[in-house]
């Protein structure tokens, strides 16, 4: 009974926030400023959001064949086609049950394609991990691009960037610590653990047994390109942040990158994270609020849309299974 109530928070809280940050977004404006975040978002390009929902899907089909790469080292070659149903898949589950996805994602791998769920799982932890090296690079770069007025909105803020730092190098050396404990075990349920991370080793080993090593790397910064440049047509719907310049829109984009894993998808964090973010370089609470919420509606409603239909196609291309 904890665990299930347990499991109800996790699922709740993100959606409950998400929803009270809508309600905050919305008391936070004046009816005159709803009226033109509203302008604005009815009245965006199509040209330009069509073009952002082309490239978010070209970046989940270049994550397929990404993913291809990274199983085929563990002696598994599934199709393409249901390598993407089954990524959409994962992102809409996200949607509704935070990290859902990733264990849905691995499940159908193992009833539509029989990848063992633990080698499975292995390379989409290997995915988070290399998500979170180029998600650094992209910080690393727009703090480099954009550093005195980073710095100084921080320390108007009241950000204590050595004590971040430091909380950082904790959380590494506690990592350490208990792997170190775990291998050292030999008690069965942590002998059962062992055998689980090494089904998980597996799957992230599988990247330095690849043949395909380049091809990776090509995808990789193709999938994070697509991220990008998805995020970077959006300016072109609200007419004050047409002139931003790219390492500009990095700040924003980052911003959103965080508020993203934060509440379920994104849901009233994001355009407020986008917003916030644009401040820093003067655009106005509309059209920062504004392009937020373009961005956010044309991106989710692609994952509804496509997710849906993957949760239908993918057991009809797969009857025999």
């Amino acid at each position: 009974m904890g665990s299930s109530i347990k499991k109800g928070f996790k699922t709740i809280i993100p959606i409950g926030l998400g929803i009270f940050l809508v309600w905050y977004s919305y008391n936070s404006t004046s009816p005159e400023e709803r009226k033109q975040i509203i302008h604005y978002i009815s009245n965006a390009s199509p040209l330009w959001v069509g073009l952002s929902v082309l490239i978010g899907i070209l970046s989940h089909v270049s994550r397929a064949i990404r993913w291809k790469y990274m199983l085929k080292p563990l002696g598994y070659q599934p199709k393409l086609r249901s390598s993407v149903l089954i990524i959409l898949m994962s992102y809409f589950a996200n949607l509704g049950i935070p990290r859902s996805g990733e264990v849905l994602r691995a499940t159908a791998l193992t009833t539509y394609e029989s990848v063992p769920f633990e080698k499975g799982f292995g390379t989409i932890v290997t995915e988070r991990v290399i998500d979170l090296i180029m998600l650094l690079l992209i910080i690393v770069a727009a703090l480099l691009l954009q550093t005195d007025i980073i710095l100084e909105f921080l320390n108007d803020k009241g950000v204590n960037l050595i004590g971040a730092a430091v909380l950082l190098a904790s959380g590494i050396l506690g990592l350490i610590i208990f792997l170190f404990l775990i291998r050292k075990s030999n008690s069965g349920i942590v002998l059962k653990l062992k055998n689980f991370l090494g089904g998980l080793l597996d799957g992230i080993s599988s990247v330095l047994k690849m043949n395909n090593k380049w091809a990776f790397v090509f995808h990789t910064f193709l999938i994070w390109g697509c991220y990008v440049a998805m995020f970077w047509v959006i300016k072109f719907t609200v007419p004050e942040t047409i002139n931003l310049s790219l390492s500009q829109l990095l700040v924003a984009f980052v911003g959103g990158a965080f508020a993203m894993s934060t509440t379920n998808g994104g849901i009233g964090l994001y355009p407020i994270a986008v917003s916030s973010s644009l401040a820093i370089f003067g655009i106005s609470s509309v059209s920062g609020d504004a392009f937020g919420w373009i961005m956010w509606i044309a991106q989710t409603l692609m994952i509804v849309v496509f997710g849906a239909i993957s949760f239908i196609l993918l057991p009809l291309f797969n009857r025999n299974r």
